[in-house]
C-alpha cells in the first residue's frame, strides 16, 4: 500500500521543527534532501541560515531544480523574521509560480 502522507521540509538553522516537518539546518542539508529524496510537498524557508548560504539561496536553487526537470514547485511559506530577506524569497517563488 502505497503511503500518501504529505511530506513537509522545514528549513531553519534555530527554532524548533513543527510537528509533523521533516528539518533540514542548511543550505547543503536543503540540496541533499531534494537530491535524494526529491521535491517536498510543502517547504517553509527561513531566511538567515548562518554565515554563509540563506533561505533565498535555498529557493534559487529550488527554482532551477524544477526548470531543469520541469518540476511543479511545491506549496511553500517563509516563516523568517528577516522581512527583507522574507520579501526576497517571496518574489522569487511567486514570480517563478506565475511564469509556470
Amino acid at each position: 500500500m502505497k503511503n500518501n502522507a504529505l511530506v513537509k521540509l522545514y528549513i531553519d538553522d534555530l527554532r524548533t521543527t513543527p510537528i509533523g516537518y521533516q528539518r533540514v539546518y542548511s543550505y547543503k542539508e536543503f540540496i541533499d534532501f531534494i537530491q535524494n529524496k526529491g521535491i517536498p510537498d510543502f517547504i517553509s524557508f527561513d531566511h538567515d541560515l548562518g554565515l554563509e548560504e540563506t533561505g533565498y539561496d535555498c529557493a534559487k536553487f529550488l527554482v532551477n531544480y524544477c526548470l531543469d526537470y520541469q518540476l511543479k514547485l511545491p506549496e511553500f511559506i517563509v516563516h523568517s523574521q528577516n522581512p527583507v530577506g522574507k520579501e526576497n524569497i517571496e518574489k522569487l517563488l511567486y514570480n517563478f509560480k506565475k511564469q509556470y
